[in-house]
């Protein structure tokens, strides 16, 4: 059963604020919903066995975008973490400490215990190894790349530095690495091998205009 639609409005109106200065976007609802069309995908997939707990994966998605509390010029939301654990380690208290109040407490409950499982090797809950999937599908392919690319600008650095990161990772096989331990279905490692042969053609087009400006 998915989130009650009143409780949905209240996760979106929260996420509709990106950070303490009161700037209002779409970004952080956008990329909730995103990340749970990926999950529905992957539970129609049968990856899982039924019963699926869709209502505290659906509020997971949510609670990883809610914009924790930081100084003047730095992006909230997930382009602010840089680590699993510490990402859903946050989710989890955000949760507890922005919308404890208004979420039933047995879903309040699953939902933090689904979150904290999400970083360990082996979780003991199978939606945890999807949404676990799920976040690390988001780092290949172009939308990896584009994340790393606003990352990059925000830190004031350029395209050069792009590339020259992206050449850094395929020299000491970052993806491959990536591909064989981060994920725990079969399927989903064949989505992200070809979001990656995406992201390489983008990633080699953007070093041969490089170097065409540099010759």
């Amino acid at each position: 059963m998915s989130l009650q639609p009143d409780l949905r409005k209240r996760l979106e109106k929260v996420l509709s604020t990106l950070d303490d200065q009161g700037t209002l976007g779409p970004r952080l609802t956008g990329d909730a919903a995103r990340l749970w069309k990926r999950i529905g995908k992957f539970i129609s997939m049968n990856l899982i066995g039924p019963p699926v707990e869709e209502d505290s994966l659906e509020l997971a998605c949510y609670a990883l975008q809610l914009p924790p509390r930081q100084g003047r010029g730095v992006i909230a939301g997930r382009l602010g973490r840089t680590n699993l654990r510490d990402r859903c380690e946050q989710a989890a208290e955000l949760l507890v400490s922005v919308m404890g109040s208004d979420i039933e407490e047995s879903l309040l409950d699953r939902t933090t215990r689904l979150l904290h499982e999400v970083p360990h090797r082996s979780p003991m809950i199978d939606e945890a190894k999807l949404l676990a999937d799920a976040l690390n599908l988001e780092d290949f392919g172009v939308i990896g790349l584009i994340l790393q690319t606003v990352q990059l600008a925000l830190q004031g650095e350029g395209v050069g530095d792009l590339s020259a990161a992206a050449e850094k990772r395929e020299e000491y096989g970052y993806w491959e690495a990536r591909i064989k331990d981060g994920f725990h279905f079969e399927p989903i490692r064949a989505i992200a091998n070809k979001r990656l042969a995406s992201s390489r053609k983008v990633a080699k087009m953007l070093a041969d205009e490089l170097g065409e400006d540099r010759s």
